[in-house]
């Protein structure tokens, strides 16, 4: 008797978040149409200057003209020096921050240093970067990489450094390594502060290439971008800048996907 209410109480409760899940939907849908349906219709009875903020009439036009000139390319350019920066940025950041949380002392000697580096607003630093490395992909690379380095350092070495003591101490108590430390306790204990990292360098890494896109480039969203602004053509611009918001959230939604499928294997 008792397993028959426990099972409907059960259902009940599914059913209620499964209708959530379809409301939250639905209103995230529907504040989207209405968004769109509202730009329309204010560009056409003249409440904004459709000639600066376009139209998605006019958008929907320029995205048919642009997919039939290397529209594809031109995501691709953007998404590929993303995806490169991104792990790049992703895997030096973490290799410093393990170096760091190894040695406290270089922690000390560098913490002002990592302070400084990451208030330091990197696009500052485009014409130096285009002079070393070449005004090409590789410059808006390394620029999407810098953005997103230090906070990969930070954020992993905060997590490494407030890892629970007591797991810590007991470990080296039982006599295990440092090596031992880090590999069974530190570092799988910091694989939501890895993720969480991963959820912001995403976007910093967009960030950064369409940076490096604005100074340099050839191809690419950012690239698009300007030359609407630079022939006053602002659908290209407004429709360059919807694509990507899309790319940002596809990556973005990537990244959650992983996070999900690495939690489900290994979260025991």
């Amino acid at each position: 008797m008792n397993e028959q209410i426990v099972s409907k109480e059960r259902t009940l409760f599914l059913k209620k978040q499964k209708h959530r899940k379809q409301m939250i939907l639905f209103w995230q849908i529907g504040i989207l149409v209405f968004l769109i349906a509202l730009w329309e219709i204010s560009a056409r009875v003249g409440l904004i200057d459709s000639f600066i903020l376009s139209q998605p009439s006019r958008i929907l036009k320029t995205y048919i003209n642009m997919a039939q000139n290397g529209l594809l390319m031109h995501i691709g350019v953007t998404v590929y020096e993303t995806l490169v920066g991104f792990v790049l940025g992703v895997i030096t950041g973490t290799i410093l921050a393990i170096i760091l949380w190894w040695s406290s002392y270089i922690a000390k000697i560098s913490e002002p240093y990592l302070v400084v580096l990451n208030s330091l607003p990197k696009i500052a630093l485009g014409p130096v970067i285009i002079i070393i490395v070449g005004a090409g992909t590789e410059a808006i690379i390394f620029m999407a990489l810098a953005i997103s380095l230090i906070v990969t350092v930070l954020e992993m070495l905060n997590g490494f450094q407030h890892t629970d003591k007591e797991y810590i101490k007991m470990a080296t108590t039982f006599g295990a390594s440092k090596m031992q430390i880090f590999t069974k306790i530190v570092f799988p204990c910091n694989i939501l502060t890895l993720f969480n990292s991963l959820k912001i360098n995403i976007g910093l890494s967009l960030v950064g290439v369409i940076a490096g896109e604005f100074l340099v480039s050839k191809a690419g969203l950012g690239y698009l971008i300007v030359y609407g602004g630079q022939v006053f053509q602002l659908d290209l611009v407004m429709a360059s800048v919807i694509i990507l918001a899309v790319v940002a959230a596809v990556m973005y939604e990537a990244v959650v996907l992983m996070q999900n499928l690495v939690l489900k294997l290994y979260g025991h």
